[in-house]
């Protein structure tokens, strides 16, 4: 399989992952997970087990309604069963029953198991200035 069609195989299970999370589909978003999975984000890291994950799924303050991963994905295969995508996301929510939208930089290790890819660690990070000054409380 060439370059393109692997990025274009693991920008579809991305998508496919966002999906399943706005479809509120457990199951979906269970096959495309490796176990255990890592997570990083403003809320710190945690290893999720199947449980854990399911639990976290099925239920929780807020609601994904809608997504758009950015064009210009970078993806690299480290080895053939092995990637890294990283790109942009757009999202859209409810949260706590208000609307918010958020932007945000996402990264994502895939391994490839039994023929499937399956994510391993995700992260994501709030878009804004690096050293966190657009969050700063004016004094």
């Amino acid at each position: 399989m060439d370059a393109q069609a692997i990025k274009a195989e693991l920008l579809k299970c991305e998508r496919d992952y966002w999906q399943s999370i706005k479809d509120q589909n457990p199951e979906a978003a269970r096959r495309l997970t490796d176990f255990p999975c890592i997570i990083a984000g403003a809320q710190g890291v945690a290893t999720m087990d199947e449980k854990t994950f399911g639990a976290m799924m099925n239920g929780g303050p807020s609601q994904l309604r809608d997504f758009k991963l950015a064009d210009d994905a970078q993806v690299r295969l480290l080895t053939d069963e092995v990637a890294i995508v990283a790109y942009k996301v757009h999202e859209d929510l409810t949260v706590e029953g208000q609307p918010l939208t958020l932007e945000a930089a996402d990264a994502s290790v895939w391994i490839k198991r039994g023929g499937q890819w399956q994510c391993a660690l995700h992260t994501e990070s709030l878009a804004g200035d690096r050293f966190g000054r657009d969050r700063r409380q004016a004094h």
